[in-house]
């Protein structure tokens, strides 16, 4: 490998896991597909990370933290919570790639045996919800929201983004991305006392997922 700062050749060693996890699935990566990903040692790996469960769990984090702060940058950019909660919807990346929500089901499905990972996996499901929560509680003081419990309302609407792409993306039923997304801002307007319709126009006008080209690693490029 060439010559790399301590902080690059760690970044490096986290992509390369990325690229695995992307590909094999959390479950299946080893120490020695990172290392051969990298064409290094598995001496490498361990010299940056102590456990196997403290690199995949860096890996997920710079996946899925990614996807959370553009969500988050581009709410920000709206003046009307209303308009924020359109942004959420529309950006919210687990309920429109295919590989962002498989890594979160792989994450998941593996926290229960790696505690770094379930860590990371529930801080961000944690920051997700706050996310929601807070645009929510905006609303309701602005008046534009009514809305006597805020968390619990952003839990259920998240719940349900969840539980629609999971079944449009891992089972494969007949639900589209546009049910999931149509679906689920119908049961914000009555979770939040909007009229119906009023989160239907969706923000921005989005390009097809880099992830409908079979193509993970390209459409980790967070571009909204």
């Amino acid at each position: 490998m060439a010559r790399m700062s301590a902080p690059s050749r760690r970044a490096a060693i986290v992509d390369a896991a990325l690229d695995v996890m992307l590909r094999k699935g959390i479950a299946a990566t080893t120490v020695r597909d990172v290392a051969e990903r990298m064409g290094s040692s598995s001496g490498l790996i361990h010299h940056y990370f102590a456990s196997m469960d403290d690199l995949l769990a860096a890996a997920f984090d710079t996946a899925a933290g990614q996807d959370l702060e553009a969500t988050r940058e581009a709410m920000a950019a709206q003046p009307a919570a209303v308009e924020r909660l359109r942004v959420f919807f529309a950006t919210y990346a687990r309920a429109e790639q295919d590989w962002a929500f498989q890594l979160w089901l792989d994450a998941w499905s593996e926290a229960a045996r790696r505690p770094a990972l379930q860590d990371t996996s529930r801080r961000l499901n944690v920051a997700w919800q706050q996310l929601l929560a807070t645009c929510i509680r905006d609303g309701v003081a602005a008046g534009g929201f009514h809305c006597a419990d805020p968390d619990g309302a952003a839990w259920r609407i998240l719940s349900l983004l969840d539980g629609l792409a999971l079944q449009a993306i891992a089972h494969r039923v007949p639900i589209d991305r546009q049910q999931v997304i149509s679906w689920s801002t119908a049961h914000a307007e009555g979770e939040l006392g909007l009229p119906p319709g009023r989160l239907g126009q969706t923000w921005p006008a989005k390009e097809p997922s880099p992830a409908a080209s079979g193509s993970p690693r390209e459409s980790r490029r967070i571009t909204r």
